[in-house]
């Protein structure tokens, strides 16, 4: 009888990921780059503009929605950086509502990732079940605070027409508590921008040095 095959387990982890949350125009990516860990921007796992099944409301494709989202391909894109060490990731330009290719992220022996955007508490639990979860955190201001800084940025980024961006702003300045209590639900615990930062940098400061993969 031929030798018994070693029982296949789960892949060993070169690193873990921090799932960072918050309302749209909050300061995620600022903080995502001063803290200059290796960094997933979740968004760009937003599905195409013309995909089946995309969300709508007020005759538009609901971009808030987590269904405009391949919450999927996400997860994947984590569990490959954090068992080998580095993911294609896709490339998403807003302005047209599409994804215009793919790039490499390497951890370069980093042991945390930073995973923002504003769905990934979506992923807490699919993260922390298959043990890839080192935090997570939804960073948030005062809604009207977050409100003119999403403006702001998105006129001079003209990532959509003035008017739309207006009426999805408002909208979003209004839904903001109820979006902060459903994320903390999911997991994630509600922090400054500042808070967040010192407690990323800490977290950051005491995990073990990750296995460089081969």
């Amino acid at each position: 009888m031929g030798a018994v095959p070693p029982a296949s387990g789960p892949a060993p982890l070169v690193a873990r990921v921090v799932l960072l949350c918050g309302p749209s125009g909050v300061g995620k990516t600022s903080l995502v780059r001063r803290l200059g860990l290796p960094a997933v921007a979740l968004d760009d796992h937003y599905r195409d503009a013309d995909a089946e099944g995309l969300p709508h409301r007020r005759g538009t494709v609901d971009w808030d929605d987590p269904r405009s989202w391949d919450a999927d391909a996400a997860l994947a894109t984590l569990t490959a950086l954090c068992t080998r060490g580095w993911a294609d990731v896709p490339v998403y330009d807003i302005p047209t509502s599409r994804r215009t290719g793919t790039t490499r992220l390497s951890l370069g022996g980093a042991p945390l990732v930073v995973a923002e955007g504003i769905f990934a508490a979506q992923l807490v639990g699919p993260c922390r079940d298959a043990g890839l979860l080192a935090d997570a955190v939804c960073v948030a201001l005062a809604p009207t605070r977050t409100f003119w800084r999403r403006l702001l940025r998105d006129l001079a980024e003209m990532r959509k027409p003035p008017v739309l961006l207006l009426r999805r702003g408002w909208a979003l300045c209004r839904a903001q508590p109820a979006l902060v209590a459903r994320w903390s639900a999911l997991g994630c615990r509600v922090l400054t921008p500042a808070r967040a930062e010192a407690e990323i940098r800490a977290l950051a400061g005491r995990a073990p040095a990750g296995r460089r993969p081969a």
